[in-house]
């Protein structure tokens, strides 16, 4: 089925695709000075948020369906297609209305499987692009599902956009990037453009560049960047827009790589050092599942001796001790508490049935 789908669409674009424009219309003003500051620049299609679903109510909401025909003097003046956020079925009725070229869902619509099905049925028969963002929780079946659901309606301009995650801890990234999750939707869906929206990942202006160059390494086809004349005075996620001039700057330092190299020497290199890599990594799995042969039998004895399975202070020690000696081998904290939390459930889990047996 996933080979119905094809990048035909997103061919006649500049590569990668740049999108870019402020998180919200602000006014027709506002809009159009940005349009025309990304006009003759990489930019091929002038982003603008019309209805901002917002976390909390009180937030500036979007100026609604009033904006649609300031998108439209976009297009006419500047040339650039126009993209906008939809999130009800009446979201599309007026972007077709107003002929706005491209749809996106966002992540708190994607989560919604009755409201993505909606705006699959309102889209059917119609040549429109869609871009569908991860949802907002980790789940990889509800992006898969609005996909589906947009193919079934017959929709098959369909792109993805990878905005990250929602995590209750707050670290380096507002929205952490999970790449692994936004890989395998890849390799589920490998003729759908992926692009990268950084804005959203970041939460920041100074991390734009970094993520952005780290999804093009991983062959994503473009980006969605929030673009505003003057950032510090936007009405909403001020602190990840960048001006155009910077947004320029960003794109002008991007290094756009090969997919991959045909020459001997790299093949035969590469095959070789692919092999260290398949040996290293039947060796972890002799090592995990040594391990939780040990884990059952502390299990075991935990039974015996009728001993809870967590053991908070000792758990707290080998994570702490395998964070530092990690470090000094050039791992990050953030990598070695994801895999170690993984083995120490697994190996609770491993506990767990002894104790049942």
């Amino acid at each position: 089925m996933h080979k119905l789908f094809c990048m035909s669409w997103i061919k006649k674009y500049n590569s990668p695709l740049v999108i870019a424009g402020p998180c919200s219309a602000e006014s027709e003003e506002q809009v159009l000075q940005t349009a025309h500051q990304l006009k003759n620049s990489k930019v091929s299609i002038f982003r603008a948020g019309i209805w901002k679903p917002r976390t909390r109510p009180g937030s500036f909401e979007g100026v609604g369906s009033v904006g649609l025909p300031w998108l439209q003097t976009v297009k006419k003046e500047t040339g650039l297609q126009t993209a906008i956020e939809v999130a009800t079925k009446e979201h599309v009725e007026q972007a077709l209305k107003h002929d706005i070229d491209v749809l996106w869902i966002g992540a708190r619509t994607t989560v919604n499987p009755f409201t993505v099905q909606e705006i699959a049925d309102v889209l059917q028969g119609t040549d429109k692009t869609v871009l569908i963002k991860n949802p907002v929780n980790p789940d990889i079946s509800l992006w898969m599902g609005a996909v589906e659901r947009l193919s079934k309606a017959n929709i098959t301009n369909i792109g993805l956009i990878h905005r990250g995650f929602s995590k209750y801890e707050k670290g380096k990234y507002r929205n952490p990037p999970e790449w692994q999750i936004a890989i395998d939707m890849q390799n589920l869906f490998p003729d759908l453009p992926m692009i990268i929206d950084p804005s959203h990942i970041s939460g920041n202006q100074e991390l734009i560049f970094e993520v952005t160059q780290e999804a093009l390494d991983l062959n994503y086809s473009g980006m969605i960047i929030e673009t505003h004349i003057n950032p510090e005075k936007a009405w909403s996620d001020a602190a990840q827009q960048v001006t155009p001039d910077v947004l320029k700057q960003i794109i002008s330092k991007l290094v756009i790589r090969k997919k991959t190299d045909e020459t001997d020497e790299f093949q035969q290199k590469m095959l070789k050092l692919r092999k260290q890599i398949d040996a290293f990594d039947e060796n972890l799995i002799q090592v995990l599942a040594s391990r939780m042969q040990t884990a059952e039998q502390i299990g075991q004895l935990k039974k015996e001796k009728n001993v809870a399975v967590l053991q908070n202070e000792r758990w707290a020690e080998i994570l702490q001790k395998m964070i530092v000696n990690g470090s000094e081998k050039g791992l990050t904290k953030n990598f070695l508490e994801t895999i170690f939390k993984a083995i120490h459930q697994e190996s609770i889990t491993h506990q767990e049935k002894i104790l049942k047996i």
